[in-house]
């Protein structure tokens, strides 16, 4: 019975990574090939529907991926998130530091994948509260708020990416869907929510053993308006194709925004035009350049790996059948697509840990659910990535690296973390549910 052989696969998923501690992506790769048997198909079958999952999630993200790691890194390493930082706080001063560091976050969010976003900003936490007299965390927590409401609904970063071609949904509407759900998510769960803790709750002590930052000087740090360009380029690019879709679908130059608007080719171009404004003209030598391009594809390998696993995952349920039958007993059932879709998300993701794994496997299971719905697959992509981030506890490398970063108990971190991600979890989910009335 096919739901029997998803409980069981889902079930040998929890005990291998939580139980074992064996990595994701070997996890994911057994428990496809189990559930392929358990549906009927022979070993060697199981395996071919692997490794055209493989292939075919790995061909239509790589370059996404990929091209988004080395635009985040080339920001890093030439000064620019610092300088968008930097700039953002001086204009508003220091009574508006959090609301600074909040758009200075959800900026570089949107090139930054969350481990790195955090790497990046904490010193720049740091420094900001020091030099304003604030708790540590009054900043802090706002600003982990945006990196990782960015990280979980908003494209090119990897997970909604992932998910979104299981649900072969456009990027670019994902992507401005997911900005209008993320604004709220960050203000409830950042800003908001710090106000209910006392300043004492809210200072910790820094540890100074844990971060070594570059402090760029003024000279070799690009501009700002050079900065936020190049960091926003692809959405700039992406954005372009969908509002010319809106206003003018059969005008002459759909075809030209078509293309640009390819979030392969958009990456691509913003990765290019960041050659020029974070490298050549700030005077690096391409050897320099290439540099940060290695570094960055060589953090990612892992994450690329789990989401090629998620995507095998996801094949096998499609060759063994398994969402035909979903389809078929979703085809009576008054339970709303979006609801079950991030319930789901959110069990794997409490029971797991990893965000990526919890919004793939969602994917797959509920990916028939669009056609037989009519539900948009876009809002299904944040309905996924918003079960995705919810209660993260001991089991999360981002729980882990909350707590060390800013010198926190398990109790502290559970109280600010774990419900921040909540909030946002919830938020999410209610901005699905109020988005589908309208489109």
């Amino acid at each position: 019975m096919p739901i029997v052989s998803i409980c069981i696969g889902v079930a040998l998923l929890l005990l291998l990574m939580i139980v074992f501690k064996l990595n994701a992506f070997i996890s994911l790769i057994l428990v496809a090939l189990v559930v392929g048997i358990l549906e009927g198909m022979t070993p060697l079958e199981a395996m071919t529907s692997v490794q055209g999952g493989l292939g075919g999630t790995l061909g239509s993200l790589t370059m996404i991926i990929v091209f988004g790691a080395i635009l985040g890194k080339l920001m890093t390493d030439s000064g620019g998130a610092q300088k968008i930082a930097n700039t953002l706080i001086n204009s508003f001063g220091k009574k508006r530091v959090q609301l600074a560091a909040v758009l200075t976050a959800s900026v570089v969010g949107i090139a930054l994948f969350f481990e790195t976003g955090v790497v990046v900003l904490i010193p720049l936490v740091f420094t900001i509260a020091t030099a304003a007299g604030v708790p540590v965390l009054y900043i802090g927590m706002p600003v982990i708020a945006a990196l990782i409401t960015m990280h979980g609904f908003v494209p090119p970063h990897p997970g909604p990416t992932a998910v979104a071609s299981v649900f072969d949904a456009n990027i670019g509407k994902t992507m401005l869907y997911g900005i209008l759900i993320a604004i709220p998510a960050i203000i409830l769960a950042g800003p908001l929510y710090t106000k209910l803790f006392k300043k004492d709750f809210l200072e910790v002590e820094i540890p100074k053993g844990l971060f070594n930052p570059k402090e760029f000087t003024e000279e070799e740090m690009p501009g700002f308006v050079t900065s936020i360009i190049t960091s926003l380029m692809p959405v700039i690019l992406i954005g372009s194709q969908v509002v010319v879709e809106i206003i003018a679908p059969d005008s002459a130059v759909m075809p030209f925004f078509d293309f640009i608007g390819n979030a392969n080719v958009a990456l691509l171009l913003s990765v290019i035009f960041a050659f020029f404004t974070f490298g050549i003209n700030r005077g690096k030598k391409m050897k320099d350049i290439m540099q940060s391009v290695s570094d960055a594809v060589g953090g990612i390998a892992m994450i690329l790996l789990i989401i090629a696993a998620g995507g095998a995952f996801k094949q096998v349920l499609i060759d063994s059948q398994i969402d035909v039958y979903i389809s078929d007993i979703m085809a009576g059932s008054t339970l709303s697509p979006l609801l079950m879709t991030w319930l789901i998300a959110a069990i794997l993701r409490i029971s797991v840990g990893s965000a990526t794994v919890a919004g793939m496997t969602a994917a797959g299971i509920a990916a028939p659910l669009v056609g037989i719905t009519g539900v948009s697959p876009e809002l299904m992509v944040l309905a996924a990535g918003a079960g995705s981030v919810t209660f993260s506890h001991v089991n999360d490398a981002g729980f882990w690296i909350y707590k060390e970063y800013f010198n926190l108990s398990i109790g502290k971190t559970i109280k600010t973390w774990s419900v921040m991600v909540t909030i946002i979890s919830l938020v999410g989910l209610a901005g699905v549910l109020i988005l589908n009335m309208f489109v």
